[in-house]
């Protein structure tokens, strides 16, 4: 997907995000955001991972309490992404609250936006578990991916091993087995239930083969 296609598909729903959060989107910067999700070492953190985050949340809207900041929160959640880089999160949340307030955001909705974006750390075990409807949603909207049907759950495998391919098979392997495996153990994955009941247990399918290697 190229940016112009994109951005004829979402434009609007960019603009009423924006507005769910009382304010005015700042000019250029959908421009640059996609522009940054195009970038060539993106093969599955790119467009088409967003616009199917966006369209998940579109179907599933009811389930938040704040719709618009979960909705911005999904536009940055990886507006940074260097795969040598530990602080991808932690510079998309800083840059969505910069920009927030920069575009005269309370710090109310900019703050919650920045912690929206700093839980999709997935993995990390020091992670408290997640307290607000926004951020379980958000989660399972970023994670739906592992409950996708099998064809598409391959080309996600093969799009993540795109990105790492610099990893030597005897590293990624073992770490990607081990990562898939703690979504595995997850009691339960999903954590709303219309995503847990449409996702659940595809997605513990294609956990399985992917922790059996």
């Amino acid at each position: 997907m190229d940016c112009h296609t994109f951005l004829d598909r979402h434009r609007a729903g960019w603009l009423q995000a924006w507005a769910g959060a009382g304010i005015q989107a700042p000019a250029g910067l959908l421009e640059q955001l996609c522009t940054r999700y195009a970038e060539p070492h993106r093969h599955y953190h790119s467009l088409q991972h967003l616009d199917e985050c966006l369209a998940l949340l579109a179907a599933h809207h009811d389930v938040a309490e704040r719709p618009a900041e979960v909705a911005l929160a999904l536009w940055f959640h990886d507006a940074e992404y260097d795969v040598h880089a530990g602080d991808n999160e932690a510079r998309s949340a800083d840059w969505a609250r910069d920009a927030l307030r920069g575009g005269g955001a309370s710090a109310g909705v900019a703050d919650r936006v920045h912690a929206l974006v700093m839980s999709t750390r997935h993995g990390l075990p020091d992670l408290p578990l997640p307290e607000t409807p926004d951020t379980r949603l958000l989660l399972d909207v970023d994670l739906a991916i592992l409950g996708a049907d099998p064809q598409r759950y391959a080309e996600y495998e093969r799009q993540i091993r795109a990105e790492y391919a610099h990893v030597p098979p005897e590293v990624f392997e073992p770490r990607r087995r081990k990562l898939m495996g703690g979504f595995l153990a997850r009691q339960p994955l999903y954590l709303t239930a219309p995503l847990r009941a449409a996702r659940e247990a595809q997605a513990r399918r294609n956990l399985a083969g992917a922790v059996a290697g």
